[in-house]
């Protein structure tokens, strides 16, 4: 080994060391020579000298691939030579005898990554070889190539440029029957080893086999071009044969049957036209195995799982479906249907719907026992999502609607049938009667949308079910289960109203019934999707004489349970009960006040579930409204914890705990030291410029509200720094969410907000001077600039002056091209209440003897009329014109049952309102005081010179609106 090797290698053998005093040094000198010419070479030496201890040369794959990343590309800073590249090209292919399996692997991703760049123009001998050494007999050496070979296709096939493209197509093209050749051929020797039962070299087959498998996929998933259908009639001979030697081998059959049966659901997926000539045989296969006696014994739960949804894809694929006009229906989707209508006859679908009933839907040995032992986790097993392509119960489940939905008539009658058959109550002595009427009953839920018009369901539960709720065997709890489930699909379907003091009544009964998982399935109801608390036709007068127990139970349920999926249920009903029932949750909360302080504490490595807990506060502030101050040494601490973008649990809480922070401000009655300190995090949340942008405005507003001049006068300053800095890169509409800040707080307090924000209000002027082209943007810059010259025009005054001296222009001029700008974007303004703040404003400049502001006099006045228009109503009998927008006086609304009573913050709003010269100055008086003012100072005379500018139709209909006055 020549000594830049030897030094190379000691620094890789150092930095494998565990002491960092070698480690660091070592890894420092290996980043410095990153970049020297032929270090690359010496790492391919080493990592191909199999004598070397595996660790070192480990190492040096890594830093070998790693450099492919930064300095293979000729563009690259400190680029490898051309010489050096054509060099380690020749190494990388020279040794396909690696014998550790993980340097293989990544060995095998660092040619694909050298063949991605260069392969085929620089690099046209890498495909050739590689087809070479996967041919040759030696065992070791026709793996890695293979290996390698998979890696190289599966990086080529990555690439998406259109050339890139095609040149895989062409190199595809000449592989694919090669690829094809090698599975069949390695699955042949497969076969036979296994039933020589020689496992070692079986598995040495099936390792080929696979790499084969997935070379094969890429194609697959790639285009539907190449001949396929020779392989996938292929595939279905091989499953018949792997599952026949699953008595000679079960864990050998389970990989192979699994990944073959996916070869033909990922075509399905990626090319259905190209499927359709394989719908027949798909069906046949399947269904045979999974329906008739012909899978009993060989078949296995997950083969059973990939075959019903291969039945499903079939039978839900919208390519198979003819269009709504037959006419328009494509030749290839008539095809299909006509293949699914031949072969889904009365009788198949018949044994199909039944089997899946009587056999799929049965609860099994494995599930009771669970049940027994671990209620909890029976009680939330997970079945949404996509559990149903890989697990047999919901797969069976979503199987059964997709079937029921496309074949009701057929299958409506089967299904009620076996209803009839199963009428009054079960012997409980008789286990088979019980299980089967609870896959029964699971069927009529999960097809209740289609058994509309077929169930009378309000005479079914009065006549069967509630006597079914009321069998108190502890063998019957299935039934008592499955029943409250049954209601809960039912109940959005088809419940009357009238029946509901009946069914909370049964909720009562089921929440103390002694099974565990009884209990947690009807608190389940409670709040499922198609719940009686949580669907359309809930009253709360109805529920309210029920509300005291059941909260109480739901407590109950909350402290009795341990696992933390629970726990999040149950939180989510009681969360749910909150949200519906409002304030009248209030006199029944005390219990979980003082219970979830502790839970919080115990949840601390349960980051889900403290989510939940925050769900369920955000819900009990609303319910408790200026109450929830009570729940402040708690309700503080735990927003301060989820909106501390420096502690790792915001990552989960921070959305939840942000809508918290919200209401409790929302329904804060004053501010507290510890409210306004919460605060300090905001800057940070700021910075983030994450999706939750939009709810921290909202927090700065709801301070703004809750207490203007103490929150202004400690964080307006750094506020103003964050605004700043979100102005130079944010959308428009960040800006006006920006920008609805600083209106509020000028709406609130226009001394201090002015003040405060005054950094932020040149960028507004410009904006306005300039002609803001964005409407929206606009008609805010005419917000902000309306409340500071109507509330402040002192202020207004002093940033006219520093604008006009930024700008070297004339104030009088710069007014002028403000009032301009003013009169001609009024259109960009949609809100009455900025159109009137406009002619407030604007009329505030008068009376004025200014030639800049009478000249603009026109402008004014036609602003005045379009606001009055927008304002005033007319009063029919009288003929008067009355300003539609004063409020004189705060009046609690008067609520339904079903309407949420105002907040805290709402009341403050309607207490501002009438300060707010919107609300509380007449237009209609204004403009006549003004005008008024104007005659004044100039004379009749002058005055009649200046309304001579003005259009004569806008005098007559400033007229009519004056007129009593």
């Amino acid at each position: 080994m020549d000594s830049a090797s030897s030094v190379v290698l000691q620094a890789l053998t150092q930095a494998t060391s565990q002491d960092t005093a070698v480690l660091k040094p070592a890894e420092e000198q290996l980043r410095q020579w990153e970049t020297q010419p032929g270090f690359y070479s010496v790492l391919l030496n080493i990592f191909n000298n199999h004598m070397l201890d595996v660790n070192v040369r480990w190492l040096a794959v890594l830093y070998f691939k790693n450099g492919i990343d930064r300095y293979w590309r000729r563009v690259a800073p400190h680029a490898l030579s051309e010489e050096e590249k054509t060099s380690l090209r020749a190494g990388l292919i020279t040794n396909f005898n690696e014998p550790v399996n993980q340097i293989a692997t990544q060995i095998a991703v660092l040619i694909a990554k050298v063949a991605r760049l260069d392969c085929p123009r620089q690099w046209p001998e890498l495909i050739p070889i590689l087809l070479e050494s996967v041919k040759g007999q030696d065992g070791l050496q026709q793996h890695r190539a293979l290996l390698t070979f998979y890696h190289v296709t599966k990086t080529l096939a990555s690439k998406r440029l259109a050339q890139d493209r095609r040149l895989f197509q062409d190199l595809a093209s000449g592989i694919y029957s090669f690829a094809c050749s090698l599975w069949s051929h390695h699955t042949d020797c497969f076969l036979q080893q296994i039933y020589a039962r020689d496992e070692a070299a079986a598995l040495s087959s099936l390792e080929r086999t696979l790499l084969s498998l997935k070379e094969i996929k890429l194609y697959l998933t790639l285009s539907s071009s190449f001949p396929f259908q020779g392989f996938l009639n292929a595939v279905f001979e091989r499953l018949k044969q792997f599952l026949e030697c699953c008595d000679v081998s079960l864990f050998f059959s389970f990989v192979l049957v699994s990944l073959h049966s996916v070869q033909l659901l990922d075509f399905l997926e990626y090319h259905p036209c190209a499927f359709i000539p394989l719908i027949q045989r798909s069906l046949e296969f399947a269904v045979s195995y999974v329906f008739t006696p012909a899978g009993e014994g060989v078949t296995f739960e997950r083969f059973i799982v990939q075959c019903m949804n291969l039945i499903k894809m079939i039978v839900k694929n919208d390519a198979y479906k003819p269009a709504k006009n037959i006419d328009d229906s494509k030749p290839e989707s008539l095809e299909a249907h006509k293949i699914k209508t031949a072969f889904f006859t009365h009788p198949t679908l018949t044994e199909i719907g039944r089997r899946l009933v009587s056999h799929y839907f049965l609860l099994t040995e494995e599930e009771l026992a669970m049940w027994e032992e671990d209620p909890e986790s029976f009680a939330v097993e997970e079945t949404g999502g996509d559990s149903w392509k890989y697990s047999l119960r919901p797969c069976t489940e979503v199987l059964f609607l997709d079937i029921f939905h496309n074949y009701s008539q057929t299958l409506t009658p089967v299904l009620l049938d076996m209803v009839q058959n199963l009428q009054g109550p079960t012997n409980v002595e008789d286990p088979v009667q019980l299980l089967m009427k609870d896959a029964v009953y699971n069927a009529v839920g999960l097809a209740a949308y289609e058994l509309f018009d077929n169930v009378d369901f309000d005479q079914w539960f009065k006549n069967q079910l509630l006597g079914e709720l009321q069998v108190s065997h502890h063998r019957y709890k299935l039934i008592r289960r499955r029943v409250i489930w049954l209601i809960g699909q039912w109940i959005s379907v088809k419940f009357k109203s009238d029946l509901r003091p009946l069914l909370y009544e049964v909720i009562l009964t089921l929440m103390q019934d002694p099974d565990l998982v009884v209990r947690i399935e009807t608190s389940g109801f409670v709040f499922n999707a198609r719940s009686p608390v949580d669907d359309f036709e809930f009253r709360t007068e109805q529920f309210l004489p029920y509300l005291e127990s059941i909260f109480g139970l739901l407590f109950q349920l909350l402290q009795q349970v341990t696992e933390c999926d629970t726990k999040m249920q149950v939180l989510h009903v009681i969360s749910c009960v909150i949200e519906r029932v409002n304030i009248q949750i209030r006199p029944y909360v005390g219990c979980l006040v003082q219970y979830l302080p502790l839970l919080w504490k115990q949840s601390e490595e349960h980051n889900m579930l403290r989510c939940a807990i925050l769900t369920t506060l955000i819900h009990l502030v609303q319910g408790l409204g200026a109450e929830s101050k009570n729940l402040y040494p708690f309700l503080l601490p735990v927003i301060q914890l989820s909106t501390d973008v420096s502690q790792p649990p915001h990552v989960y809480l921070l959305e939840d705990g942000l809508e918290l922070w919200l209401v409790t401000l929302e329904n804060s009655p004053a501010i507290t030291p510890e409210l306004l300190r919460i605060f300090q995090n905001m800057s940070a949340l700021l910075e983030l410029s994450s999706e939750n942008l939009r709810t921290c405005f909202q927090i700065v507003n709801a301070y703004i509200y809750l207490s203007a001049t103490e929150f202004l006068q400690n964080y307006a300053e750094s506020l103003c720094r964050s605004f700043c800095d979100l102005l130079k890169d944010i959308t428009n509409e960040g800006q006006v969410q920006v920008l609805k800040v600083v209106e509020i707080a000028l709406k609130v307090s226009p001394i201090l907000g002015a003040h405060m924000f005054q950094p932020l209000l040149p960028a507004v002027f410009r904006g306005i001077v300039d002609g803001e082209r964005y409407p929206v943007v606009m008609s805010t810059y005419l917000g902000i600039m309306g409340r500071v010259l109507l509330q402040n025009s002192s202020f207004f005054s002093t940033l006219l002056t520093q604008m006009a001296s930024e700008c070297s222009q004339e104030m009088d001029l710069l007014l002028g091209s403000v009032i301009e700008m003013w009169v001609d974007r009024m259109d960009n303004i949609t809100q009455p209440e900025r159109r009137k703040l406009s002619s407030l404003a604007l009329l505030s400049l008068l009376p004025s003897d200014n030639s800049v502001i009478q000249d603009k006099f026109c402008g004014i006045i036609n602003i005045c009329v379009e606001a009055l228009h927008d304002v005033m109503t007319e009063d029919p009998e009288t003929g008067t014109f009355k300003d539609c927008m004063l409020m004189s006086h705060f009046e609690e609304p008067k609520l339904s049952d079903d309407e949420e009573p105002p907040t805290e913050q709402d009341k403050r709003k309607k207490l501002l309102a009438l300060e707010d010269p919107v609300h509380s100055v007449s237009l209609q008086q204004f403009v006549y005081e003004k005008l008024k003012a104007q005659q004044a100072l100039m004379g009749d005379q002058g005055f009649g010179v200046l309304m001579e500018t003005v259009d004569t139709e806008l005098v007559r209909q400033l007229q009519e609106f004056l007129q009593g006055l």
